[in-house]
């Protein structure tokens, strides 16, 4: 199954940190319990990644409140033999 990267950025402040985790809380996500938060070391994003069906599905997740800002990213992982096909793919 596919793997996702969603990270959610919000503002700067504590009432901004906090309407963000309402946000989550509101809509009933299970981001919140899955997701790992910067705040506390001043980086004010949220990061989870899910194992979902399909791109839009990981941004289902999201709150839509939340969603104008957030970034998803399908991850992948690469074998030895897979990198040195690219490799010599993209040989000048």
């Amino acid at each position: 199954m596919p793997r996702f990267l969603i990270e959610v950025p919000h503002g700067d402040t504590f009432s901004d940190c906090a309407q963000a985790v309402d946000a989550f809380l509101r809509t009933g996500s299970h981001f919140l319990t899955h997701a790992d938060w910067g705040c506390k070391d001043g980086d004010h994003r949220a990061w989870v990644v899910l194992e979902v069906e399909s791109r839009e599905e990981a941004r289902n997740v999201i709150p839509p409140a939340l969603q104008g800002h957030a970034k998803v990213v399908q991850l992948n992982t690469f074998t030895r033999t897979e990198l040195d096909d690219l490799l010599q793919r993209h040989k000048a």
